[in-house]
């Protein structure tokens, strides 16, 4: 599923006019986003959790020519799924 058939489930489910079903996801998206730049993290039970990661530098190399290459510090992005979400996924059917 994409962000258009998000929007469009969300619209059909909720009986919303399509922009407006749009305008709540971009909401939701951005306030995600926003806070997850600021470092912070979002716990949605029954879902998951959201975090920043922090990588401390380190040296790798260059796959193709095998020259080392010093990797900057960086924050990632990471996601933690819930125990709900997880059981749901693993059900057999």
């Amino acid at each position: 599923m994409n962000k258009s058939e998000l929007i469009a489930t969300l619209a059909e489910k909720k009986n919303l006019p399509t922009k407006e079903a749009a305008s709540i996801v971009n909401t939701i998206l951005e306030t995600m986003t926003d806070v997850l730049a600021q470092g912070k993290s979002i716990e949605i039970r029954g879902f998951g959790s959201f975090s920043v990661k922090e990588y401390e530098a380190y040296e790798g190399r260059n796959p193709s020519s095998g020259e080392k290459v010093k990797v900057k510090p960086k924050k990632l992005p990471f996601f933690k799924v819930g125990k709900d979400l997880r059981e749901r996924v693993n059900e057999e059917k």
